[in-house]
């Protein structure tokens, strides 16, 4: 498989081996093996072969893989009633089980919904959020639609509203983070695109894409240091300590492609400008020249990190990467984000794939040997690799389009 984006037929091959793998491979590994038939919802804690580890349930991942499935029910046209059928389950078992009384979602659950665990952030409201608008456009169900609206105010929040959100560290230094504006764009781009520009806590979507955007750029992207940070001072300023100081490449370079898509979708090169920017420099951060792969952690001063996994390569960063890459290069025509395409490609599909049993492994060594045999966990599940390939064989395949 030629992954040579400058090349008509390799990029008609790639959009095919994308969706190919996702159709073939990916989803159909998590319908065999992750959907409970018994309890509803999706397990995601499953060894290599698709055996369960653990029945506990990700509240992310009803939400996340409700919006995969229901996402591929609304694109893609050979079985969208398995996809839909799939979401539902999800979506079901989030109505039945994971609300707390006071209207905030549960991080973890039993198999069977009784609650576990539950978390000062909100990310769990995202997901849902994200699920609900996607499973309304497939359905035209009205609750889903008000879900959707309904999570993503409870997102804003206490994402957003001083004081209502516990801080996760003393008062004696803080600190704000920039995982709250990521998820915030990339919910209020997936609620306008299946539910329309709609109002949510007094501003409409794309107000409150326009409000993060603004922030990121203002305060956590730092040309002095070719950097985009994780967690800054209230007012923007770099924190010289290892949290302030601790970047993730993949995350950023993920923040890169929502605010791209942003800018193709309304034509503005100054976002795209913007996005490609945090790509380059973050790339520049996170690839390893030595072995290949992005790099979890790095450190804004080149000191030493102080997470000992440091080193490792994670499965989604380099979902991200390939997104982003191949994003820059359709939006500007630069033979780099080829390159750039070619190279993360390149890697992780030679090194994350489980060739036996489908799916990839989700975390690996510096040196591209596998860690962990694991297919999910509470934090993997079907959302970033599916996500990834979904959204690149659509890329690829709009833009080859005659009616484009």
């Amino acid at each position: 498989m030629n992954s040579n984006l400058t090349d008509s037929a390799a990029r008609a091959g790639l959009a095919a081996f994308y969706r190919d793998t996702l159709l073939n491979d990916v989803m159909p590994f998590w319908l065999r093996h992750g959907l409970d038939r018994g309890h509803g919802g999706i397990l995601t804690c499953l060894d290599r072969d698709g055996s369960v580890i653990d029945t506990d349930k990700s509240v992310w991942f009803q939400g996340r893989a409700a919006w995969m499935f229901a996402t591929l029910a609304n694109t893609e046209h050979q079985s969208p009633t398995d996809f839909l059928a799939a979401a539902r389950v999800c979506i079901e078992f989030l109505r039945a089980h994971c609300t707390a009384p006071d209207g905030k979602l549960y991080f973890t659950v039993t198999r069977e919904g009784a609650p576990l665990r539950m978390r000062r952030y909100v990310y769990s409201e995202s997901f849902a959020a994200i699920a609900n608008a996607a499973y309304a456009k497939a359905t035209g169900d009205a609750r889903a639609a008000e879900d959707a609206v309904k999570f993503f105010a409870t997102y804003l929040h206490h994402s957003f509203t001083p004081g209502v959100m516990p801080p996760k560290f003393e008062a004696t230094r803080p600190m704000k983070g920039i995982g709250p504006h990521m998820i915030g764009i990339a919910t209020a781009q997936e609620l306008r695109a299946n539910l329309g520009d709609v109002t949510v806590s007094g501003r409409t979507c794309t107000e409150w894409i326009d409000r993060s955007i603004a922030e990121i750029e203002h305060d956590f992207l730092k040309p002095e240091h070719r950097a985009l940070l994780e967690c800054v001072a209230p007012d923007g300023s770099v924190i010289d300590h290892h949290e302030g100081r601790t970047l993730n490449p993949g995350h950023a370079i993920e923040c890169a492609w929502f605010v791209m898509h942003e800018g193709a979708l309304r034509n503005d090169r100054r976002l795209i400008q913007l996005g490609t920017t945090i790509l380059d420099w973050m790339w520049a951060r996170g690839w390893d020249t030595e072995h290949g792969g992005l790099l979890y952690f790095t450190d804004l001063l080149g000191k030493p990190v102080q997470e000992y996994w440091h080193d490792m390569k994670f499965w989604w960063p380099h979902n991200e990467a390939i997104i982003a890459a191949l994003l820059a290069w359709q939006l500007t025509g630069e033979a780099r984000y080829a390159e750039m395409h070619q190279l993360v490609h390149d890697w992780s599909f030679r090194h994350f794939p489980d060739r036996e049993h489908g799916e990839w492994f989700g975390y690996l060594h510096r040196d591209g040997r596998v860690s962990s045999r694991a297919k999910g966990t509470i934090y993997k599940g079907p959302f970033h690799l599916p996500r990834m390939l979904w959204y690149c064989w659509q890329r690829l395949e709009q833009a080859e389009s005659p009616a484009r």
